[in-house]
């Protein structure tokens, strides 16, 4: 691949379906939470109940999706090599075992739902509204990761248009739907309260699921028949997908301890930190929209053996991924008085939010530049290096740092300090590796 194929009318062909695509999730988040934290009943308990269900379904998400890092490297891999005709059986496998997977998870949690959440300190009224969306959201698990694996083989085909066009059909849908079931229409639909904004979840997921399926095979070479033989490349694929598996606990252990501890310290913390980590995951997948060019290029790249034009892309989608996190800042920074109260108008809530959330800005130049190397090895398939990263960041960062700040009564500032030293680690050991590997291979 030539160099010049990095310019900025190629990135952004790239980047922008993607940056749309990837937001449609923390915008759905952020819709739920500023329609559920705006009801008239209970507004900050059911806040609280939607963060807390909407964190462990996000978790679980990313725990059984790690195959889609496999799917679309390998898919990348094949292009680049020009052999995709000998991997057409591979995506109709990894795809029956996701769903199979994601019905067992959903039938094992549902038995679970009110022991899995008094793990996260939640109880009486949080508890039952947790309970209560929770059952109802997770019925399109296992539609989720088929949407996801589907959107893995477009990436692979250096394709972010048409999951970008599923997302944002699914996002419309959601939002309306939301707004209809959340608050009813009078003497036509009661209001739903939290069980409104799962159902709309839901909805919308069953919509997006016939959508990918249509695109899949109209606008891939890949199908869905039944191979009985197992593909040569499938060990290979589950793999890499158990070290990403293993990657993800880490990742989440650190989202789980952050959610325990802002739900320990009462209902107005874990309420200021639902809105916060939401925007956080606004801001994570907006900047990974450019960032994620490194992984649907890198593969491809790969497959070549070009990794002269790997340093290039690296280098070129850093400065792009550091421009969108300063972007970000500002804005933000600009309107920081009137974020919370878009969210809730319960004041305590706000000015808990106002103490911390300074953090989260200042964060996101570091978060960028993790994310840009986390998707070049992501792109590359090298599960094991983004392993041991995530292990040393968590257990060695993240986890002494919240406990040793608990322990100091931080509050809300030690849980985002954690999450600050967990992106440095992860930023500075990933930039190591990649200078070691640019050297191997140029050498």
């Amino acid at each position: 691949m030539s160099s010049r194929k990095f310019s900025f009318k190629y990135i952004n062909s790239i980047a922008v379906p993607a940056i749309v695509s990837g937001v449609i999730e923390p915008i759905l988040s952020l819709t739920d939470t500023a329609i559920v934290g705006n009801v008239s009943i209970n507004a900050t308990e059911a806040l609280a109940a939607v963060g807390l269900a909407g964190s462990f379904i996000a978790t679980l998400g990313w725990i059984f999706t790690q195959s889609k890092v496999a799917i679309a490297a390998l898919v990348a891999e094949y292009l680049g090599k020009n052999q995709l005709d000998k991997i057409i059986g591979l995506p109709a496998q990894m795809i029956g075992i996701n769903m199979i997977l994601g019905i067992l998870v959903y039938i094992v949690t549902y038995a679970l739902t009110v022991s899995i959440f008094q793990l996260y300190n939640a109880d009486h009224l949080v508890l039952d509204y947790t309970v209560s969306y929770y059952r109802i959201r997770a019925l399109g698990f296992p539609l989720l990761l088929f949407i996801v694996s589907v959107f893995s083989i477009f990436r692979g085909l250096q394709n972010t248009f048409w999951p970008m066009v599923v997302s944002a059909t699914g996002a419309v849908l959601n939002i309306v739907l939301d707004v209809v079931l959340v608050y009813g229409i009078q003497d036509v639909i009661p209001a739903m309260h939290v069980e409104g904004a799962a159902w709309a979840s839901v909805i919308s997921q069953l919509v997006m699921f016939v959508f990918a399926l249509i695109l899949l095979f109209i606008k891939t070479p890949f199908r869905l028949k039944i191979i009985f033989n197992i593909h040569p490349e499938l060990k290979r694929t589950i793999n890499i997908s158990l070290n990403m598996l293993v990657r993800t606990i880490a990742l989440n252990t650190s989202l789980v301890m952050a959610n325990a501890y802002a739900t320990k310290y009462g209902s107005n913390y874990i309420a200021a930190f639902t809105i916060a980590f939401q925007i956080w995951l606004f801001f994570a997948f907006f900047m990974d929209g450019y960032a994620s060019v490194s992984a649907i290029v890198s593969g491809k790249l790969k497959g070549e053996k070009n990794y002269k034009d790997l340093s290039l892309l690296v280098s070129t989608i850093t400065k792009y991924a550091l421009g969108v996190a300063l972007f970000l800042l500002l804005i933000f920074g600009f309107a920081y008085p009137y974020i919370g109260s878009i969210f809730t108008k319960d004041k305590e809530v706000i000015s808990t939010f106002n103490t911390f959330f300074w953090m989260v800005l200042l964060m996101q130049p570091l978060n960028a530049i993790a994310f840009v190397y986390d998707d070049v090895f992501k792109g590359m398939a090298e599960a094991v290096t983004l392993r041991n990263t995530l292990l040393k960041a968590t257990f060695l960062g993240f986890v002494p740092t919240l406990v040793v700040l608990d322990y100091l009564e931080f509050k809300m500032l030690g849980i985002w300090i954690a999450f600050l030293v967990w992106m440095l680690l992860r930023a500075v050991i990933l930039r190591i590796k990649f200078v070691k590997l640019l050297k191997l291979n140029l050498e």
